[in-house]
């Protein structure tokens, strides 16, 4: 097959998409006609003024029994016809400024779709669902967002005076308390021939402490006045940190990734 950047690890290929593009099957193989697949979509953006994190987007895996986001078991890899595969990369949402962020956009490969994390909420405000759901704003008892069944978990609770963190693709965002919420993990990979950790929650926002830590695979922190919100890391799904100043924003997602992975000999 051609398309995206290609890399080998002992009989495998794979083909990874950090921009859209289109992944072409040529030929089908003798040993198997098995595509996996990691397709992550971009993660939402942090709310601002007493924001909270955002929720990391939707993690759907097929490659090697590893655990999909939303606590779900590994899915079934595509059988590959000759044909071309549309390759669709999310971008992160852009973090709020003085209201909620935008939530992600979703990734697909061919027939697999990720669905986009939810934004972080604006101080009264209850986070918004995605693939993981964004974090309840730091004005008070502000539910988080739902995560999408086997994509991504909830964003926490917020709390008066703390957002919570938003929902990453192996555990939910952590509540508002006398700290900014933590962002919820992400989820470790080996389908591009090493382990890396991708979608991870952006963290809560507090008014005077300690504000919230991203997730583990590129979460956002969560920052106090003065700053904008820190951005998910590009390419790993993962969810802004939110802000609590009025006059600054929360922090951007980061957008998706899609790697595909076939045994070529």
């Amino acid at each position: 097959a051609t398309g995206g950047t290609i890399t080998y690890d002992g009989d495998y290929q794979i083909h990874t998409f950090t921009s859209s593009g289109t992944l072409s099957v040529n030929t089908l193989g003798v040993a198997d006609n098995v595509l996996d697949y990691l397709v992550i979509a971009g993660g939402g953006g942090g709310g601002g003024n007493g924001g909270s994190g955002a929720g990391a987007g939707g993690y759907r895996a097929s490659w090697n029994s590893e655990a999909s986001g939303g606590g779900g078991s590994s899915e079934t890899g595509l059988t590959a016809t000759i044909a071309d595969y549309t390759i669709t990369i999310g971008a992160g949402g852009t973090g709020g400024t003085n209201d909620d962020g935008d939530n992600g956009a979703n990734s697909v490969f061919g027939s697999i779709t990720s669905i986009g994390g939810g934004s972080g909420a604006y101080w009264s405000n209850a986070g918004t669902a995605g693939g993981s759901g964004g974090g309840g704003g730091g004005n008070g008892t502000n539910a988080g967002g739902a995560g999408t069944s086997v994509q991504g978990f909830a964003g926490g609770t917020g709390a008066s005076g703390a957002g919570a963190g938003g929902g990453g693709a192996s555990a939910v965002g952590a509540n508002g308390s006398s700290a900014g919420g933590a962002g919820g993990a992400g989820v470790a990979s080996t389908i591009s021939g090493s382990t890396v950790t991708r979608a991870g929650g952006g963290g809560g926002s507090i008014s005077s402490g300690t504000n919230g830590a991203g997730g583990s695979g590129g979460g956002g922190a969560g920052v106090s006045p003065t700053t904008a919100g820190n951005a998910g890391t590009v390419n790993t799904g993962s969810g802004g940190g939110g802000n609590w100043s009025g006059g600054q924003s929360g922090g951007a997602g980061g957008s998706g990734v899609v790697i595909v992975r076939y045994k070529y000999k």
